[in-house]
């Protein structure tokens, strides 16, 4: 197959194939992230700020690490150094800058969602805009293909001699897996539950006890750092190269930090597994928020999650009433959607 082109012109203005697919990776993940804060019951107006200042990181702190990756390229050529059109943008540079900057956004815009039960949220929307950045990205770029091969699914790429490995395909079918796994991880924790959640029209009733937040968040880290390695180490790297070596640790780190949160993460997954329930603010800070209560988080139709009883004892001192039900409950509307909603995260809250 021959090489796709990386450039088109349109009248006097030359336009970079590359440049579009990262254009559609950024919208689709604008509008996917959107989706799931309305369908969670959190605001989303705010992304849209958010993203703009996400983009620029992600861009600046990708081109940065893949400028220091290769210095001595870009040391005898620095005019190169901002031509990101040409490609040359690392995945894990992206992350570093992006993320903080992401995490420091969400907390000033949004202040009722927590960091971890965010990273939930976003694990998916990552994967899902790596799997289409893939495609759109690397395989239109100049010298997007991986070692050179004979074998029949080999393609050319611009600017490399020679058939190469469609990494770039290879790891777009990985993170579309990725994606799906993580889907089927909140519909599995959705399923098992200790409250089922049962909408009733016009009442104010319990959700789901929500999971520990961050299970997701690691289970994603560590699948995408055990993958970004594998490709390294078998289809991308040079021996002695310093950007392949630093990429391969940076997936091994990662996974350690995901495998590490899982294990963080367990001992309360299995206090809400059997009922006993996450702290009423489990945000996976580590700074003790509702730790003594032993009050499983749930949230109103209203989607609010907080209660005026943290010592739990209303009930028994109204004859057992339940405190989460008003006596003259306000109607609100409840989604039909609820459980089987085909985002599994449409349970987690209501609006």
């Amino acid at each position: 197959m021959r090489p796709i082109p990386v450039a088109f012109h349109i009248w006097f203005l030359e336009v970079h194939t590359y440049g579009i697919g990262l254009a559609l990776t950024f919208w689709f993940g604008l509008r996917y992230t959107e989706r799931r804060l309305r369908q969670a019951g959190y605001p989303w107006q705010w992304v849209t700020g958010m993203f703009l200042w996400v983009i620029v990181a992600a861009l600046v702190g990708a081109r940065t690490f893949h400028v220091l990756s290769n210095f001595t390229f870009y040391s005898h050529n620095p005019g190169q150094i901002p031509a990101i059109w040409q490609g040359g943008l690392s995945s894990f540079g992206g992350i570093i800058f992006a993320v903080p900057v992401a995490v420091v956004s969400a907390r000033r815009r949004c202040p009722e969602l927590p960091g971890l039960r965010f990273g939930d949220l976003m694990a998916p929307v990552l994967m899902a805009c790596w799997a289409i950045g893939r495609l759109l990205g690397p395989q239109l770029m100049r010298a997007g293909g991986g070692h050179p091969t004979n074998a029949w699914f080999g393609m050319y790429y611009a600017d490399q001699v020679g058939k190469r490995l469609p990494v770039p395909l290879f790891q777009a079918m990985e993170d579309a897996a990725i994606f799906g796994v993580l889907l089927l991880v909140e519909r599995w924790l959705r399923s098992v539950a200790a409250v089922p959640y049962s909408p009733v029209e016009g009442v104010r009733v319990p959700l789901a006890v929500l999971p520990p937040a961050g299970i997701v968040l690691g289970i994603g880290m560590t699948l995408w750092g055990i993958e970004r390695f594998l490709d390294e180490h078998l289809w991308l790297g040079e021996d002695g190269g310093v950007g392949s070596v630093l990429t391969q640790l940076a997936g091994i780190g990662l996974a350690i930090a995901g495998i590490a949160l899982l294990v963080n993460r367990y001992p309360r997954f299995q206090r809400w597994r059997r009922g006993d329930g996450p702290p009423t603010t489990d945000d996976g800070d580590g700074d003790g928020d509702g730790s003594d209560t032993g009050r499983p988080e749930v949230a109103d139709a209203d989607g609010s999650t907080g209660t005026d009883d943290p010592d739990g004892d209303a009930g028994d001192r109204a004859g057992g009433a339940d405190p989460e039900v008003d006596d003259e409950p306000e109607p609100v509307s409840v989604p039909e959607a609820g459980a089987g909603s085909s985002d599994p995260v449409g349970s987690e809250h209501t609006t």
